[in-house]
């Protein structure tokens, strides 16, 4: 056990504060160098970046792959951690930012992504159920978006959260994100009638 684990809550304080103070902690003490503290973090943290790695890739390999990229960055970038906003939500943010990345990086390759069920029905059918194809191109289109937009839209749709959720991740006032969620939505439209339906 590190000595960060030991660390208790000063008196007074809520106890469904404690974890978020405790994680306060343990950045700072990554951020002094203390590498177990990190370890601590990842521990607590790793079951949360990897359920969003897995709502944007749709694959669990890929979304392990991904969860451990994000925590590679999340040690990077923790030098300018300075505690705005919790830990979860900044974690939240940079596991969005490695996955889009990824899905840009794939999309510009011209690669094609299909979730593991997919890959797996070809073995048993030559043609994809019309509503699994449609879900798949709709989802590949998504990618066409900015990253702004694809992550607010993603985390809508795909991850279920709500608006106040996303304002928070986002880092923006909830006036802002619904006029992104207006365009993204309006651009998306667009896509997918020229990627999906135009080109049938």
């Amino acid at each position: 056990m590190t000595r960060a684990a030991v660390i208790t809550a000063p008196a007074g304080i809520r106890e469904v504060e404690a974890d978020q103070i405790e994680d306060i902690v343990l950045v700072r003490q990554s951020q002094s160098g203390d590498h177990d503290a990190f370890s601590e973090l990842v521990r607590r943290h790793q079951n949360l970046v990897y359920s969003v790695a897995y709502r944007f890739m749709r694959d669990a390999a890929q979304a392990e792959d991904m969860a451990q990229e994000a925590f590679l960055k999340a040690f990077r970038l923790l030098h300018g951690f300075r505690g705005d906003c919790k830990f979860t939500t900044w974690m939240y943010r940079v596991t969005s930012s490695v996955c889009l990345t990824e899905l840009s990086r794939r999309k510009r390759r011209g690669e094609v992504e299909l979730p593991r069920e997919t890959v797996n029905n070809l073995s048993t059918t030559r043609n994809l159920p019309e509503e699994a194809e449609l879900k798949e191109q709709v989802r590949r289109c998504i990618s066409y978006l900015s990253d702004r937009y694809a992550t607010v839209v993603t985390l809508y749709y795909l991850n279920g959260s709500s608006y106040d959720e996303i304002a928070q991740v986002m880092d923006v006032p909830l006036g802002t994100l619904k006029t992104w969620m207006f365009r993204a939505r309006k651009q998306l439209r667009q896509i997918v009638e020229k990627e999906v339906f135009f080109n049938e």
